[in-house]
């Protein structure tokens, strides 16, 4: 009977996961966004052996992480277990090459002894995860009676693969008439099998235990495999599909619209609408969130209290793709059909903001990618906010009042301050910095962006770059009043039509004088232009000025000789650090500086908490909430600093964390906290601040 029953279990079970399966993958199919990830092959594979079997991200959590490793490598060990078992449905001595697993056999014996060192790590992780969730859950945690479940489901597997040992070790001690002995092979096992030792006459009970085991453990197995899909544990058939299919660019590339214009002749849909004009690997994301919380634990709008949690945000999509089902599948098998009206108002029904999604959860979002950063399965989350945005943008019209202005500025005359773009180079008065247009042979294009042209503060960190290239002998340019915004805000904000506009009319401007290498202090203006515009034709050597200013003191082209007594604490701009892993250079040029004592925040490098400038962030009233999210990095910047009496400063690398920070210290009553610019220390250790005093009255007088 043994093999008619496992038949018929096995067939069963793999029915019903098959049928779910084939819902979730034509969930998948009828995404519409086409995504090509085929690119980078060999990086994908080592990031799926690094980040998927060597759980590197999820070690960034010690406790969970370890937890997680021993359960994955339990799964990974206990698999062959498993088949062996099922082998064992068929025939005590199976043939399919399991024998040389069984117990007598070398290989056999250094396996079990594997095999029961994995159980005892598995049930140490369980014990872990189920404490961690009903004496002291984390708030980054989703809760729910499924998880506990799925728990002692695992702890039933491996309780009942330990006890069907014990138990086979009794029976066999039996047969034979023996006495227990203990098998150094199964250790667990065998001390189990003393505790578990029976009285005479009871082998009808142990042959009925062992049989149980058996069968309890091979039919967990196969319910534990038919839950999987339908929840958050479906990670563990998704996860490693889902960081082979990661984004090889790494964090906040976001993907191009193309042919905007002819979209909108067809009045095709811009953006995502509803969750068929997700991608397949959006939609694979969706599947693979394991609800850990760790993008919320770090996402500056959640620890802020808006609106916006990542996790709640991926949770809500699965949700409802999973609910829409079947109206989503029928609207994908009726996309083209001569009913068109019949298909809007389909798509208008399943449409996710603000049916699923309230538009206050899209705006909050930074874009600065911590959340991306900390995933430990590779789910991209900023792609899918500013796809949202762009159909509420572009299509709906629907956004922040105040971005009307920034966009207004930028479509008009190039930039978001709404100033003459002829005023682009007035920053520069006094310092005899020449045009591209007169030295259009010039090695270096300085980019200098909207900031530092037209803002009186950032207008300092320019002229202090500007001094420093000149001082260094570097051949260099600026474009003036023919550069523009490169769009960068215009894109996160979901205004993709006008960062296209603006990024084609930068790179023929570009293309036109051969440049070739730029370097550029804004962290937004180097992603965009080193990172966005090769895929519109745009392909420069981009060099941020921490990097090009840290290579120049390297060089000995730049001496900081003069001492600056401070403490000072350096902030990490997201779309340096994080976007670029540009980390080191910073710290490297701090560190030349004689008499600087620089101090790190806990909160620092790829965990660094966005200044809230980023994804258009800047140029709109924060969403409501328990704090500000400037003021919020402040205080986690001021902890480091000395409290009173004590020179104290705080540096960054770009010109809108300069902004932001400035304002959250002044907001806070933190005036004596200097906020400069890496090019503003070094120049004052190089020149010395009576010649930085000099420098300001010059600047003043030509003013």
């Amino acid at each position: 009977m043994r093999p008619l029953v496992m038949t018929i279990l096995i067939l069963i079970s793999v029915a019903v996961f098959t049928r779910t399966a084939l819902k979730r993958w034509k969930l998948m199919k009828a995404a519409r966004t086409p995504v090509d990830r085929s690119d980078h092959p060999w990086r994908r594979f080592r990031n799926v052996l690094w980040y998927g079997f060597g759980q590197a991200r999820m070690f960034r959590y010690k406790g969970a992480g370890v937890a997680h490793a021993f359960i994955f490598g339990g799964f990974v060990v206990l698999l062959l277990r498993a088949l062996i078992l099922f082998a064992r449905g068929y025939s005590s001595d199976p043939g399919f090459g399991f024998w040389i697993f069984d117990d007598g056999t070398r290989l056999g014996n250094a396996y079990l002894f594997l095999k029961e060192a994995v159980v005892v790590l598995v049930f140490v992780g369980v014990i872990y995860f189920l404490r961690a969730r009903l004496l002291a859950p984390p708030k980054r945690i989703a809760l729910s009676a499924q998880g506990i479940v799925i728990l002692c489901m695992i702890l039933g597997i491996v309780l009942t693969d330990v006890f069907y040992d014990a138990t086979g070790h009794i029976k066999k001690m039996q047969d034979e008439h023996q006495s227990l002995v203990f098998h150094a092979a199964t250790p667990v096992a065998s001390v189990l099998s003393f505790v578990l030792l029976p009285e005479p006459g009871s082998e009808e009970i142990i042959a009925a235990s062992h049989e149980a085991c058996f069968w309890l453990h091979a039919v967990l197995i196969l319910v534990f495999l038919n839950v999987l899909p339908l929840g958050k544990h479906f990670h563990i058939l998704t996860v490693l599909p889902n960081i082979y299919f990661a984004d090889a660019r790494g964090i906040g590339r976001l993907r191009p619209l193309d042919d905007i214009e002819g979209q909108l002749e067809r009045e095709e849909t811009l953006g995502v609408k509803t969750a068929a004009d997700l991608s397949w690997k959006d939609v694979l994301d969706l599947y693979t969130c394991t609800e850990c919380g760790r993008c919320s634990d770090h996402c500056p709008a959640t620890i802020t209290g808006k609106q916006l949690s990542p996790m709640q945000l991926t949770i809500d999509l699965r949700d409802h793709l999973v609910k829409n089902q079947a109206r989503i599948l029928g609207a994908s098998e009726s996309a083209g059909a001569a009913d068109d009206a019949t298909d809007s108002a389909a798509d208008d029904e399943l449409q996710l903001v603000p049916g699923t999604i309230q538009p206050e959860v899209l705006w909050a979002c930074t874009t600065c990618g911590a959340c991306e950063q900390e995933c430990p399965v590779f789910i991209s989350f900023v792609d899918k906010i500013v796809d949202l945005r762009r159909n509420l943008v572009m299509e709906q019209g629907e956004f922040p009042a105040q971005l009307q202005n920034a966009f207004r500025g930028l479509e008009t005359v190039g930039n978001v301050y709404s100033f003459a773009n002829e005023q682009r180079a007035d920053w520069a008065e006094g310092l005899d910095i020449p045009l591209l247009s007169d030295k259009p042979d010039a090695q270096i294009l300085y980019w200098v962006g909207c900031a530092p042209s037209f803002d009186d503060r950032a207008r300092k960190i320019a002229r202090a770059m500007a001094s420093l290239l000149r001082e260094a002998g570097v051949d260099f340019a600026i474009l003036g009043p023919q550069e523009q915004c490169t769009g960068d805000p215009a894109r996160r904000a979901g205004n993709e039509y006008l960062y296209q506009t603006l990024a084609k009319s930068n790179i023929e401007t570009l293309n036109g004088y051969s440049v070739r290498k730029i370097v550029t202090t804004c962290p937004h203006c180097f992603n965009t232009l080193a990172n966005e515009y090769p895929e519109l034709g745009g392909r420069f050597e981009v060099v941020h000025h921490s990097v090009f200013l840290a290579q120049l003191v390297r060089e000995g082209k730049l001496e900081p000789k003069h001492r600056c007594e401070t403490t000072l604490v350096y902030h990490d701009a997201c779309y340096l650090g994080r976007h670029n892993g540009v980390y080191d250079a910073p710290r490297e040029m701090l560190a030349a500086i004689p008499g600087l004592k620089l101090v790190e925040a806990a909160e620092s490098r790829d965990r660094g908490m966005c200044c809230g400038a980023g994804g258009a962030q800047m140029w709109k009233e924060e969403e409501p909430g328990d704090g500000k999210v400037n003021h919020a990095r402040a205080n986690q910047l001021l902890k480091v600093l000395p409290s009173g009496g004590e020179s104290r400063a705080v540096s960054t690398a770009c010109p809108f964390c300069m902004t932001m920070l400035s304002d959250g210290f002044r907001d806070q009553g933190h005036d004596d906290v200097q906020p400069l610019d890496l090019a503003e220390i070094l120049w004052r250790s190089v020149n010395g601040p009576g010649q930085e005093a000099a420098a300001a009255d010059r600047a003043s007088a030509t003013n």
